[in-house]
């Protein structure tokens, strides 16, 4: 059984930062893709940015320059720094991972997420 855990969320004012983590465990093989997805209010789930086991990275157009994805591959974790946060960053933050298990079966699989609101 696999499991992805998401820590960092938080409440802060516009031009803060936050730092989201998240780590996946369990019965692991390999991580592939990791990503942060975030879903505001009355919006569709959107990806904020994902990155590979070799680093390539990729974001959404509105966090560019401000927010940056990393990972350990050592600790199955992923990171998202977030700067100079905007009122509408508000939304629940979900951690996402493409995961080969020890019984190679690869599936994709989601955090519970985490809230981050920023108050302008």
């Amino acid at each position: 059984q696999v499991q992805l855990v998401e820590s960092g969320g938080g409440l802060v004012q516009a031009g803060g930062s936050l730092r989201l983590s998240c780590e996946a465990s369990g019965s692991i093989d390999s991580v592939y893709v990791m990503g942060w997805y975030r879903q505001g209010p009355g919006k569709q789930r959107e990806l904020v940015a994902d990155i590979s086991s070799r680093g390539s990275t990729r974001y959404e157009d509105s966090v560019k320059g401000r927010f940056t994805i990393s990972r350990d591959n050592a600790k199955n974790t992923v990171y998202l720094q977030m700067n100079s946060l905007k009122p509408e960053d508000t939304a629940v933050y979900y951690c996402n991972a493409d995961i080969l298990t020890r019984w190679h079966e690869s599936h994709n699989h989601w955090g519970p997420g985490t809230q981050v609101t920023v108050s302008s």
